[in-house]
């Protein structure tokens, strides 16, 4: 699995997804390589929770590849599209509705693909398979009540 996810829990494994537990603060997440990275860098898309915070079902991608300055950066899952906020490497939903409605698409999608044109002018794709996708986040979600 992925490096961030070595100094915490296991809670279960479905497909390409992970769900562990850590902290502190306690935190539980779901979380994924892809299974086609456009850049050289190690990428992840995680929905979390951090109970403490309040905070439940909130996505986080790290890009495989900075982005340009301005460049935007879209999440697609089939024909849904979701524009994020990100820096350089790491983007998030806007909002909690948007968090809510990725979480929502992933549970029924195939795949998922982050794109964005990359730092060095050349546009660049992410791309994650979604099966067991919603186990984990499932597994995540009750991991930290």
């Amino acid at each position: 699995m992925i490096a961030l996810a070595l100094a915490a829990e296991l809670l279960a494994v479905r497909g390409d997804w992970g769900a562990f537990r850590g902290g502190p603060p306690q935190n539980c997440y779901a979380i994924a390589a892809p299974v086609r990275a456009g850049g050289a860098g190690r990428a992840f898309v995680a929905i979390g929770s951090w109970p403490r915070q309040g905070l439940r079902g909130q996505l986080h991608v790290r890009l495989s590849a900075a982005k340009a300055p301005r460049a935007r950066v879209t999440l697609s899952i089939g024909a849904r599209r979701f524009e994020l906020i990100a820096g350089d490497r790491d983007a998030w939903a806007p909002d909690a509705r948007t968090d809510a409605a990725i979480v929502a698409a992933m549970r029924a999608g195939r795949s998922l693909s982050v794109e964005a044109q990359g730092a060095s002018g050349r546009p660049f794709a992410d791309v994650y398979a979604l099966a067991g996708a919603a186990t984990a986040i499932d597994a995540a979600a009750l991991g930290c009540v």
